[in-house]
């Protein structure tokens, strides 16, 4: 009897083995189907095309009911005017491309430094103690506070605009990889080691991939460090020497008094900002989530 009961089970655990497996290769196995336009439309497009026809809406009413007056918010066709204005005259993307390239190259000086600078100051303890502190506190510290000394140091020049870019940037990029490195499971670590990857072998397969989501958001709040401690640089250190960049663009239309070109500045300003966002580190953060398989693909 116990022999038929015995036999019986094996089966069934072998039953039930082969049903977890088939369950388990089931939650792995992940759709992939291609996205219809319409549902992209209507899930990506529509909702911010809705929100920005709202937001005119809005200022359109503000100034037909003469809330204040057009010198102080000039209506939506005034800013529009400007704009095509621009565009005649062959200034518009010139002037975009004059802040987008110092923003970018800036950005990318802030990366090659502030990447090894970040983990050095993970991975050594006495850095760490020395320098942790301090690239917090410049992290807080508002980067349009560097412009007056930049200016000193260096004068009116590029110069000067990379560097208030760097002392911006630089700080958040180090303390977002320093979290990202201090989230990495010492399991991890210990795997590593275990298979020879140790030294700079075991930072680049080891802890640099598991420290990404970590250091692309560092990333992706170095690139505002560095957007708006040039939007500051461009504001104060204004100088045809310079070359005319949105920030300069800004201060223009203040000195001017030219209400639709200072909004038409900042628009542009914001216009940059979420397409940087969205051409750049929202492709990177999707991968990043693809990779560990938090995001399903379409």
């Amino acid at each position: 009897m116990a022999s038929t009961e015995t036999t019986d089970r094996a089966p069934r655990k072998a039953d039930d083995l082969a049903g977890l497996e088939a369950g388990l290769d089931a939650l792995d196995a992940v759709e992939i189907r291609r996205t219809p336009v319409r549902e992209v439309l209507v899930k990506k497009v529509l909702p911010p095309a809705l929100a920005i026809a709202l937001v005119l809406v809005l200022w359109q009413f503000l100034v037909s009911a003469k809330v204040t007056t057009e010198d102080k918010l000039p209506a939506p066709a005034s800013v529009w005017s400007g704009l095509t204005d621009m565009w005649l005259q062959g200034t518009l993307l010139d002037v975009i491309w004059t802040s987008v390239s110092r923003g970018l190259f800036g950005f990318l000086l802030a990366l090659a430094i502030g990447t090894p600078l970040g983990l050095l100051v993970a991975r050594v303890r006495f850095v760490r103690a020395a320098i942790g502190p301090i690239l917090s506190g410049l992290q807080s510290l508002p980067s349009v506070a560097w412009v007056p000394p930049a200016v000193i140091w260096l004068g009116l020049n590029d110069s000067m605009m990379y560097a208030v870019i760097l002392l911006g940037a630089v700080p958040s990029i180090a303390n977002g990889l320093v979290s990202g490195v201090d989230q990495v499971p010492p399991l991890f670590l210990r795997a590593g080691r275990t298979m020879g990857a140790t030294g700079l072998r075991g930072t680049w397969h080891i802890v640099m991939p598991a420290a990404l989501p970590g250091y692309l958001a560092g990333l992706k709040q170095g690139w505002a460090f560095s957007w708006r401690s040039l939007m500051a640089a461009e504001i104060i250190a204004s100088s045809p020497d310079l070359g005319l960049g949105l920030g300069q663009l800004l201060e223009n239309g203040r000195n001017n008094i030219d209400m639709p070109g200072v909004f038409l500045a900042i628009i542009l300003i914001l216009i940059v900002g979420i397409a940087i966002d969205l051409l750049i580190f929202s492709p990177l953060e999707r991968w990043v989530l693809r990779s560990r398989g938090l995001l399903v693909k379409n």
